[in-house]
């Protein structure tokens, strides 16, 4: 990133939110599947999964990363702001072990390791890129 540039509180804010949503769906959503037989037909499951309110939290965590994910899009590019989700597959592992019980493998921490590697090269990059065409929304030059 180039000297003075500042990432702004709100696109910080809004990456954090969106890791913490990801992670939630992620264990929410185990949770609530594991409470459903493994010998349930199709349609077992589907009226278990209507029945059950655990779904309703997923559907709940689903709209606000959404409309979190359209904030973040507007203060940086999808190609700075996408890969800093990938740091909800870390969060993921480590409640999974806490939270579920979980085992993680060495090679689940390696990839760990690569993860928090590549977010780190992502960050000292510029969030937004230059603009050298009008597109449509584009703020005039």
């Amino acid at each position: 990133m180039t000297e003075g540039a500042r990432v702004p509180v709100r696109l910080v804010i809004g990456l954090a939110v969106a890791i913490a949503l990801d992670t939630a769906l992620q264990l929410v959503w185990k949770t609530g599947i594991a409470s459903i037989p493994y010998t349930a037909t199709v349609w077992e499951t589907l009226v278990a999964i209507a029945l059950n309110p655990i779904f309703i939290l997923v559907a709940v965590f689903m709209v606000a990363q959404l409309v979190n994910w359209l904030k973040v899009l507007d203060h940086a590019d999808l190609s700075y702001a996408k890969p800093f989700t990938s740091l909800g597959y870390v969060t993921v592992c480590i409640l999974s072990v806490l939270w579920l019980g979980e085992r993680i493998a060495p090679m689940q921490i390696l990839g760990i390791v690569v993860v928090v590697a590549g977010v780190s090269c992502v960050s000292m990059t510029q969030r937004t890129t230059q603009r050298t065409m009008l597109g449509p929304g584009a703020p005039p030059e």
